[in-house]
Order: C-alpha cells, then sequence, then structure tokens
C-alpha cells in the first residue's frame, strides 16, 4: 500500500513539472504602419484642444473587436509617408519586434502623394517598392503582411458623387497584393460605398466635424475631411474587421 501512494505521489509529482514546464499560450501581434488616419492619438495630444477631442485613427479603436489573445502595437503615425516611415527609422523599429506568426497591417498613400522631398514617392516606382520591401521584410521575419488601401476623403461632386483623391496610389496596392499573393484588405472601396451611401450631409458624421464654441482654441469650429471621429474609426474598423472574417485567414478566428 505504502508503495502504490508513493507511486501515486511521484506520478502527481511529475505531471506538476510537466505542466510547469509547457509553454504559456502566446499572444498573436498585431503591427499597424501608415498615417494619421490609422494613428492612435495620446491624452495629451487630445488635451492641447479641450476635453476628449474627438479625433481617432480607425487602428486606435480595432482592439475591442478582437478577444484577448490578441495584442495591438499601433505604430502608424501622423504625417508619415511609405518613405517617410523608412527613411527616419520608424520601420525598423517594428520589424525588429516582429515575430513569426505577428500580422503586420500596411497602409500608406495619403502622404505620399505630398509634394515635399521628405515624403513624396511616385506611385508606380519609388511608393511601388516601398510596399514591395515592407511586405517583403515582414516575410523575412515570420510575419504575416496584409496590405490595406488608403481610405477615402469626404470630398464629393456638385451631383453628390465622392471624388477618387487618391488614384494610382490605392490602384498599385491592389496590383501589388494580387502579384505577391498578399491578404488586401481594400478600405478605400468599401469606405467610398458607404460614404456614397450616406451622401454629402451623413457622412459627416463619420470625420472630424466640430461645432463653434465646443472648445476654446477652435472658436470657429473645425471642418476635416481626411480625418475621423471616434464614431467615424470605430466604423472603419468595424469594416476592416469583417473583411478580415472574409479572408480565412487564422486571425479570423479571433474576432468577436
Amino acid at each position: 500500500m505504502y508503495k502504490i501512494i508513493l507511486r501515486s505521489q511521484l506520478l502527481l509529482c511529475l505531471v506538476v513539472l510537466l505542466v510547469c514546464f509547457i509553454p504559456a499560450k502566446q499572444k498573436i501581434t498585431i503591427f499597424s504602419i501608415g498615417d494619421s488616419t490609422m494613428a492612435s492619438y495620446s491624452k495629451e495630444y487630445l488635451s492641447l484642444f479641450g476635453d476628449n477631442y474627438p479625433i481617432r485613427g480607425w487602428m486606435q479603436v480595432i482592439d475591442k473587436f478582437f478577444n484577448k489573445d490578441v495584442e495591438i502595437i499601433n505604430s502608424a503615425l501622423s504625417g508619415y509617408s511609405s518613405k517617410s516611415f523608412k527613411s527616419t527609422g520608424q520601420w525598423q523599429k517594428v520589424l525588429d519586434k516582429i515575430q513569426p506568426g505577428d500580422y503586420v497591417f500596411i497602409q500608406f498613400g495619403h502622404n505620399d502623394a505630398k509634394s515635399d522631398t521628405v515624403r513624396h514617392t511616385n506611385p508606380q516606382t519609388t511608393f511601388r517598392q516601398n510596399i514591395i520591401n515592407y511586405v517583403t521584410e515582414t516575410k523575412s521575419k515570420g510575419g504575416i503582411p496584409i496590405l490595406f488601401t488608403s481610405v477615402p476623403r469626404r470630398v464629393f461632386t456638385d451631383d453628390g458623387i465622392l471624388k477618387d483623391t487618391h488614384g494610382q496610389y490605392v490602384t498599385v496596392v491592389r496590383d501589388i497584393a494580387l502579384e505577391l499573393n498578399v491578404p488586401l484588405i481594400d478600405m478605400n472601396k468599401s469606405i467610398s460605398n458607404l460614404l456614397n451611401t450616406l451622401g454629402p450631409e451623413d457622412s459627416k458624421k463619420l470625420y472630424l466635424y466640430i461645432q463653434p464654441g465646443i472648445y476654446k482654441k477652435l472658436p470657429d469650429g473645425k471642418k476635416d475631411d481626411t480625418h475621423f471621429c471616434e464614431y467615424g474609426a470605430t466604423k472603419l474598423a468595424e469594416l476592416a474587421v469583417q473583411e478580415l472574417k472574409k479572408s480565412n485567414l487564422p486571425i479570423g478566428k479571433n474576432i468577436k
């Protein structure tokens, strides 16, 4: 009887030891690189204008759509293009952290069209090569790149039809996704459809429209057809995860 009890205790200790040495399940990490429409805005920045200044990037609010096994590291920055994000060392900071199985959401185009030499790229040459480099370098670390087309600006024709303000910066991303067999989330298409459905007036509720008198530093209010309020950013994030679900990528299982 004593030997049986001793064996049982030894077996229990062995099981406990094995459990202790089984590595804990690691979280899936999603990195994101891009511009101000994707970026997170700090409390310090928001407080420059007043309490709860409403600007938000869509990656800033996307975590609510994922379960606890996903960690979001939003490295998108206001004012950056595919060129300046690399040249200033921001990309290297992200690249150094990527582990096999991590995702990298890539969205550039808004600032690539700027005329200054720090940010400007040609859609068919330098922009194209920059996006390809982000994809290949992500893959070299075992990461999973996902391309996102630029979200549209709220610019309508006199007939109430949304204008295309991104041109080849969108079509090039679509082309690269096909050529390199990389997942594509066509934000430009899905948000453009939404804006056309809402129309010129109702679509304002997605963007940064602030009435006069709300913030002392903005006595005349603000009309911004590029950046999004919290409601708009959340709507963009919701559409993004809906498209991710359709992509059949493993990350889709972590969407609530």
